[in-house]
């Protein structure tokens, strides 16, 4: 059953469980803040105001306790230096008055208080002070102690009494100050636990949610999908929690679906494999049996068909010999049929005999010398490039790993297909070069015969395969395919480059030794244009390694006693470049 993917995403609820927290820390900041600037208010008022009005109310008080003093001294003394700290007192008095007006903005009641004390001190200097003075210089000490009476003194007190409530007034102010400061302070150390409170329940909250809509939901998916990776490939994955892990589980689910689906088809084919194999194993032993059927036909075709057939072809030859001209037109014909068959026979089997033997007796691979080996091939083909005034030549060859006889082969054949394949009234002209080409030697037969067409060069290397009728060019049509698999077997490859001008080339490839590979290397490495392990005179052109060759099999070279006009013989041209 399919779970109903709905409710809130775990993006949705981390972002709005996240959201409530800012906006509460958001507002507890703000609230701090707020409460942190008035509280710094507050403790301005009780650094900046409040205290320095406490000490100008004291230096007020002692400005006009000096002048009192300085009054009483005079009117004893009657001497105008003493009335000197008067007159400093009466200035310091309107310095404190002027300093104490600058603070009372914020404090009314404190402003109130400070104009009593100075219509006081008004009061008593016009009624005390300057009577005092004035009698005292005109009419001496007596009458100026006469004035300062207990009524001046009473009249004192009161001023003294007002700068007292002033005092107090002060004093009250600060103290309120004061617990403005605490309250604000307490207030802001409650709104920072708050704020921690908030984070630890925040968090408590997104650690128990976590648990619940994540890790309780990944753990109980990653038991299912272990469940699943230990072989159970049927249990289905039912994912719960949020919509996101509801989609992971079906996405899972659907992915062992489709690993249960591509099993169940790996084990059929398994069985299938299985099944093919015993199948196989079965052709491979039916593959052996006639193998060794077809090795001993192999035999009897060597020995037991090809004695029958030599005295077929050898009575056929003797009646052509002695009853020539003796029998009718139509015996003689009948005759040479017998002996052109028995002869095609025995080439036939030849070839296919040389054809099966490739690859399967084996001498071993040498280092094997091409150079020697085209010095063999011209004595094999002497006789045919006399006959048909041949000029064979070859550029300085490599020596590879291979099997000599088989190598000969090789290249007789080419040779000699080249030879065949001749174009009328010239004489023809081959030439053997080889090139290295990265790992490979690539050598080339270049003729100037009858060429190929190019939709005719995939076919010209299949067994049988002929371009043209026997009585055109003799042959079986087997060399080229034994050039094929002598090449194939010593790791190469053989095609027909159709872009040559005239004439064909036929290409193939053989792995070269690693000392030629490396002296490449460092000729390359050195920027010698022209590296020693590249022996190749004539132009090449790159063709698609697998493309295939020239037409009817080159069998081998027809021999001038088996050709009309036998007698001549030509002249033989044989270079080396």
């Amino acid at each position: 059953m399919k779970p109903v993917v709905g409710g809130w995403s775990l993006r949705r609820r981390v972002i709005t469980l996240l959201t409530v927290v800012g906006v509460l820390l958001i507002a507890l900041a703000g609230a701090e803040a707020a409460m942190a600037a008035r509280n710094r208010t507050q403790i301005d008022a009780v650094l900046n105001e409040t205290g320095p009005l406490r000490v100008q109310s004291q230096e007020l008080l002692n400005a006009l306790l000096d002048q009192e003093t300085a009054i009483r001294g005079y009117a004893v003394s009657g001497d105008p230096a003493d009335l000197n700290p008067y007159r400093e007192g009466l200035e310091q008095e309107k310095s404190v008055v002027v300093g104490m007006r600058a603070l009372l903005d914020d404090y009314p009641q404190i402003g109130q208080e400070l104009r009593i004390v100075e219509e006081r001190t008004a009061q008593w200097r016009q009624s005390v002070a300057e009577p005092v003075i004035a009698t005292t210089e005109q009419r001496g000490t007596s009458a100026g102690q006469a004035l300062v009476t207990e009524r001046a003194r009473q009249q004192f007190d009161g001023v003294r009494s007002a700068v007292n409530d002033l005092q107090e007034e002060i004093l009250a102010a600060r103290e309120q100050s004061a617990d403005n400061v605490r309250t604000s302070s307490n207030v802001l150390v409650v709104l920072l636990i708050v704020a921690a409170l908030v984070v630890v329940v925040a968090g408590a909250v997104l650690l128990l949610s976590l648990d619940r809509m994540v890790i309780r939901p990944l753990t109980g998916l990653a038991d299912q999908v272990r469940e699943v990776a230990e072989g159970d490939y049927q249990h289905g994955i039912a994912a719960v929690g949020p919509p996101e892990f509801i989609r992971l589980g079906e996405d899972v689910d659907a992915m062992r679906q489709k690993i249960a689906a591509d099993l169940a088809e790996v084990r059929a084919a398994r069985e299938r494999i299985e099944w093919v194999n015993s199948q196989l194993q079965k052709q491979a032993e039916e593959l052996t049996r006639s193998n060794r059927d077809l090795e001993q036909f192999a035999y009897v075709a060597s020995h037991d068909l090809q004695e029958p057939l030599r005295k077929v072809a050898s009575f056929c030859q003797l009646l052509q010999r002695r009853y020539a001209g003796q029998l009718d037109e139509r015996a003689d014909q009948y005759i040479a049929f017998a002996v052109d068959g028995a002869q095609r026979m025995q080439r036939l089997i030849n070839d296919l005999l040389a054809f099966s033997r490739i690859g399967r007796l084996t001498t071993g691979f040498v280092e094997v010398d091409l150079n020697k080996v085209m010095g063999d091939v011209a004595g094999q083909t002497e006789a045919a490039r006399q006959y048909a005034d041949a000029e064979l030549t070859w550029s300085e060859l490599p020596v590879i790993s291979g099997e000599e006889p088989l190598l000969t082969n090789l290249l007789a054949n080419l040779v000699s297909n080249s030879i065949k394949f001749r174009r009328a009234d010239v004489p023809p002209k081959v030439h053997i070069s080889a090139r290295l080409v990265g790992a490979e030697w690539e050598i080339s037969c270049q003729d100037n015969g009858i060429g190929i067409e190019p939709e005719f060069a995939d076919k010209i290397f299949v067994i049988f395969q002929r371009l043209h009728s026997k009585d055109a060019y003799p042959g079986t049509g087997i060399g080229l395919a034994i050039v094929k698999k002598i090449v194939e077997y010593h790791g190469g490859r053989v095609w027909v480059d159709t872009d040559v001008p005239e004439g064909t080339a036929i290409r193939f490839t053989l792995p070269a030794l690693p000392g030629d590979i490396e002296a490449a290397a460092v000729a390359d490495a050195a920027g010698e244009p022209n590296a020693p392990t590249v022996g190749d005179a004539t132009p090449s052109s790159e063709a698609p390694a697998a493309s295939t060759e020239q037409a009817d099999g080159p069998d081998r070279p027809d021999r001038a006693d088996e050709t009309p006009g036998s007698g001549r013989t030509g002249d033989m041209r044989e270079t080396v470049g």
